[in-house]
């Protein structure tokens, strides 16, 4: 089994992709193989709505550009997908939506494409606004009738400076359960 991290922080190696790497660890431990996109520096495009992946229907945005055909075919070939995002102004990040956006509507366009794979929301946050990030991300899920795993509290961690978030011990406690409910349910969905 493997499993998808899509980093969508503008920052490479922050705290964002800390989190994915405590819920990595759990996964890892079962033997889930992991794979984390960092979006940093990679300029994603956003969709441009000319629905050609509806006409084309062959897993692909038409747009080119960027590196976001590469993550669809990453997230197609995975048996869960985790997205996670820092939150910029009470939501996702650009990089994060424009994944959002093109791999949602690619998806629709040829049936649903994520249907029944395990997904996860993970979001880190100076203060507030995280819950609204957190939804962005679910709704992702829940549009492209995947399951959404959840934890012990929301898939959150603390922290503005790199690597803050190793101080916030409730969220590193968060995401070693979220990866050991998604590890109890890839194993059940793959038995």
């Amino acid at each position: 089994m493997h499993v998808l991290a899509i980093n969508g922080s503008a920052r490479k190696n922050g705290n964002t992709a800390l989190m994915i790497g405590y819920l990595f660890e759990e996964l890892q431990a079962e033997e889930i193989t992991t794979e984390m996109i960092q979006l940093a520096g990679e300029h994603p495009h956003g969709c441009i709505a000319c629905y050609q992946c509806f006409k084309n229907k062959n897993n692909r945005c038409v747009v080119d550009l960027d590196c976001l055909n590469g993550c669809i075919e990453k997230m197609i070939a995975a048996d869960a997908i985790i997205l996670a995002s820092p939150t910029y102004f009470a939501d996702v990040s650009t990089e994060m939506k424009a994944l959002i956006d093109r791999a949602g509507m690619v998806a629709r366009a040829n049936g649903d494409l994520f249907r029944r794979k395990p997904g996860a929301a993970i979001v880190t946050r100076r203060r507030g606004g995280g819950i609204h990030a957190f939804d962005t991300m679910n709704h992702f899920f829940t549009i492209g009738q995947m399951i959404t795993v959840g934890s012990s509290y929301w898939n959150m961690g603390v922290g503005r400076e790199k690597g803050e978030v190793a101080d916030d011990a409730e969220g590193r406690t968060t995401m070693r359960d979220l990866g050991r409910n998604l590890a109890w349910l890839l194993g059940k969905l793959h038995a």
